[in-house]
């Protein structure tokens, strides 16, 4: 169903994205991987470049010019997207043993700052960019990532706002783009997850990201009714977060 379609991954030369770019360059569809790290992009793009057709595009989330360059690669590339999967974000490792960030009365705005437009901010500005020629087209997924952090020990919440509010800039989306048939939802990893550059000691106690298997080819052929709504993946299917 994805073969010869376009997707676009936000964080995609590593870790969740890297995955997420993965199992659609296994269905087949074509692949835009968009990273700030251009080493690894570049491995990345070499990777999957052996199953499919691969743009690689180093892109600041945070930067509303390089976000519409990005896109406007992608449509010079390959004339439309028609997936786009919000995975570029800061996160806090709180799960690998390293230590949380700072308590709000210690953190630097700088780094909240920086926290929010990556996360928040470059899930706006990514989808901003998408829409158009979407909603021309009359199809198109978004699917924005969720994340989980506990109130204790402290160093969670800044991670958490975003997060929070990406759930809520997603049902919002949904119904202002329902009528132009894009499908806008949240996938939800529901666990913690073990990528590269995890301490060996997280690496044999977190799953990797392979654990996702392939969810968010299942967010990418979700139905328009269920647009808004929130996904995790379990035994093969996609089922409904609270």
């Amino acid at each position: 169903m994805l073969e010869g379609k376009v997707a676009v991954i936000t964080g995609g030369a590593k870790g969740i994205g890297k995955h997420a770019a993965r199992t659609f360059a296994q269905q087949k569809a074509k692949v835009v991987i968009a990273d700030f790290d251009a080493e690894r992009l570049k491995k990345t793009a070499g990777e999957l470049g052996r199953l499919t057709d691969v743009l690689a595009v180093g892109v600041d989330v945070r930067d509303e010019g390089e976000v519409k360059k990005m896109v406007e690669q992608a449509l010079a590339r390959f004339g439309r997207i028609d997936v786009l999967i919000n995975n570029a974000a800061i996160v806090p490792h709180f799960a690998w043993g390293i230590p949380r960030w700072p308590r709000i009365r210690d953190m630097e705005k700088g780094f909240w700052d920086r926290v929010i437009q990556t996360n928040l901010g470059g899930t706006f500005l990514c989808t901003k960019h998408v829409l158009p020629g979407m909603e021309e087209r009359r199809s198109g997924h978004i699917i924005n990532l969720f994340g989980g952090g506990g109130v204790k020990p402290a160093g969670a919440c800044a991670y958490m706002v975003t997060k929070q509010g990406i759930r809520v800039f997603t049902r919002y989306v949904a119904e202002e783009v329902r009528e132009s048939n894009v499908c806008v939802v949240i996938f939800s990893p529901r666990v913690p997850i073990a990528t590269e550059g995890a301490p060996d000691e997280a690496l044999k106690r977190l799953p990797g990201p392979e654990i996702l298997g392939n969810g968010f080819v299942l967010a990418a052929e979700l139905p328009i009714d269920q647009s808004g709504g929130c996904f995790a993946h379990e035994n093969g299917k996609l089922v409904p977060e609270a």
